[in-house]
């Protein structure tokens, strides 16, 4: 006696959301099939007439008849399949990650993919697994520096307070100085390698035209940066810097100039003396990274001297006018805030500390 295919029924919901899936180029493509099962079921159609029409076999059409008759849409998604049984269970998680605090091998400065699976009696892919699926990238680092400056929370809310706050029609500077950037000559440009890429090529050897010093400040308030090269930097040429800055602004405006804690900010009680209008803020011990100018240092030195040629100084000293020109059209304030260090990084931090 030949069996008797399930009837099939839905509510006009499920009729809606079994043509959008039809008619879908997102899902998958094994839905889609199932949903346009479903529906030439529900047109009263047998197995066999459905299977001829869409390429399957009538058993494959029944079976997505009952499953759909069973648990409706949800029905026609794969269940759960228990898989094969992991060879590596959460002990070896555990132990990989205790080894990362041990100190590596000897000779070696850190750990890597090869040395744990040996320490551990495991495969470097399981090991390699694990780190991705924890996030753990051996060689990818992060400095840190921890300020041992007693009066750090005074300091830190200082400045911090000058960045969210600064006094009515006050100016906020933050000062600094790049040391001895380079005038290099070297040949450059683009070359194809041997893997088909092509790369920016600079060459193994260079001359040295001599080296300049930038002093520079960000107004905090726009963004825009006032620089001036040297070719030293002492304790002269600083307050030479500050001197004509001071000189753009009217006498009775106050200005506050974020400064770290080099030898040469420091002592200049004669110029601020003759200077009444001007403060000076310096940041924590260790904590440079409060004055906001390292930011824009950072972005002169991708953009402007790195991987470039100079054929003589004058021409790296005025790449450097003409790369703040530049960036002034376009200048904004910096939306600055810190990196936080938790979980396992803070964990891991706390271990190098204290060796």
């Amino acid at each position: 006696m030949a069996r008797v295919a399930i009837a099939l029924t839905c509510t006009a919901e499920q009729r809606r959301e079994l043509m959008a899936l039809a008619r879908s180029r997102t899902e998958e493509a094994r839905l889609v099939e199932r949903a346009k099962m479903v529906l030439a079921c529900l047109e009263g159609k047998r197995n066999d007439v459905v299977g001829r029409e869409l390429g399957v076999r009538p058993n494959t059409v029944g079976l997505w008849r009952k499953r759909f008759a069973a648990s409706g849409l949800a029905g026609l998604r794969d269940r759960a399949r228990p898989g094969k049984r992991p060879t590596y269970g959460a002990q070896v998680r555990l132990r990989v990650l205790r080894q990362l605090e041990l100190p590596p091998p000897a000779g070696m400065a850190g750990w890597d993919g090869a040395a744990l699976a040996a320490a551990l009696g495991i495969s470097d892919d399981a090991v390699w697994r694990l780190l991705r699926r924890e996030g753990i990238q051996l060689r990818r680092r992060r400095s840190w520096c921890v300020s041992t400056d007693p009066q750090f929370a005074a300091k830190a809310a200082d400045i911090i307070g000058l960045y969210l706050n600064p006094p009515q029609h006050a100016l906020v500077l933050s000062v600094d100085e790049k040391p001895t950037i380079q005038a290099l000559e070297r040949a450059r440009g683009y070359v194809l390698t041997s893997s088909g890429k092509v790369v920016h090529g600079l060459k193994s050897t260079y001359k040295r035209h001599g080296t300049v010093n930038l002093f520079a400040a960000l107004e905090v308030a726009t963004g825009i940066i006032r620089g001036k090269t040297t070719q030293t930097k002492k304790r002269i040429d600083f307050q030479t810097f500050m001197t004509e800055l001071v000189a753009e602004c009217p006498a009775d405006r106050e200005i506050h100039v974020i400064l770290d804690n080099l030898s040469t900010h420091k002592k200049n009680d004669a110029w601020l003396a003759a200077h009444p209008n001007v403060t000076f803020h310096f940041t924590p011990t260790s904590a440079s990274w409060l004055n906001q100018v390292e930011i824009w240092f950072g972005i002169f030195s991708r953009k402007a001297p790195a991987g470039a040629s100079f054929a003589s100084l004058a021409q790296l000293i005025q790449a450097i006018r003409d790369f703040t020109e530049a960036y002034n059209r376009n200048a904004a304030p910096f939306v600055w805030r810190k990196r936080e260090i938790k979980g396992s990084q803070l964990r891991y931090t706390i271990v190098n500390l204290r060796n």
